[in-house]
């Protein structure tokens, strides 16, 4: 799958939930809640030593969800997430050596970006999709609709301080393909079990997004 290809999956959902797992054993349950409130994709973050695990879990599991690999830092952690089946890299900035890496493997990777500068140097490096991260803190989607006027070739995922109140802000704007989202599965809810609420949570997305992406 190529970075074009990505972005239209990406785009026909509208929202990625962004998770952390604290054990693998978690990981196929809560895929599935996903996948059954209409959200059949999932970013798992490195922030844990299970997120490697949890990805392979998934990925065995239940291939029909496309399932990504997030807080990449450095190229060795992108070959774990790889050779545990990640099917694409998301990363909280520009790191040259990373997307260097996904490249010479063939995988699209998500890198984030803030200010003007970095959208420049993403896309000297050939990414057009980049992660606006940290997007409420940083400015909000007014501060996106402005940095982004420039960049007509630039796409963006907008991450952190996204939620029911305000994802729909953010996909009105024309250069958002996709939100990401942590608040649709947070960890201690993964911790507990809590598949009933995670599954509602992403249906309330999917509900939300419907009028952006034609569902």
């Amino acid at each position: 799958m190529d970075a074009s290809a990505l972005a239209t999956r990406l785009g026909r959902w509208g929202v990625v939930p962004v998770v952390t797992i604290d054990d693998a054993a978690d990981a196929v349950p809560l895929a599935s809640a996903l996948a059954e409130g209409g959200l059949p994709v999932i970013e798992v973050t490195f922030r844990t030593p299970a997120a490697a695990d949890a990805i392979a879990a998934i990925h065995e599991a239940l291939p029909e969800v496309l399932v990504g690999a997030g807080t990449i830092l450095d190229a060795p952690t992108v070959d774990r997430a790889l050779h545990a089946g990640a099917a694409f890299v998301v990363a909280p900035g520009l790191n040259p050596s990373v997307v260097e890496r996904t490249t010479l493997h063939g995988v699209p990777m998500i890198p984030g970006v803030v200010t003007p500068t970095e959208i420049e140097r993403a896309l000297a490096l050939g990414v057009e999709l980049v992660k606006f991260f940290p997007a409420e803190a940083a400015g909000g989607a007014r501060y996106l609709r402005a940095v982004s006027a420039p960049y007509r070739a630039a796409r963006f995922m907008p991450t952190g301080g996204i939620n029911p109140g305000n994802l729909a802000e953010y996909l009105a704007l024309p250069c958002v393909t996709v939100c990401g989202g942590t608040w649709i599965a947070p960890a201690e809810a993964i911790r507990e079990g809590r598949w009933d609420a995670i599954r509602e949570a992403a249906a309330e997305a999917v509900s939300i997004a419907a009028p952006f992406t034609g569902a």
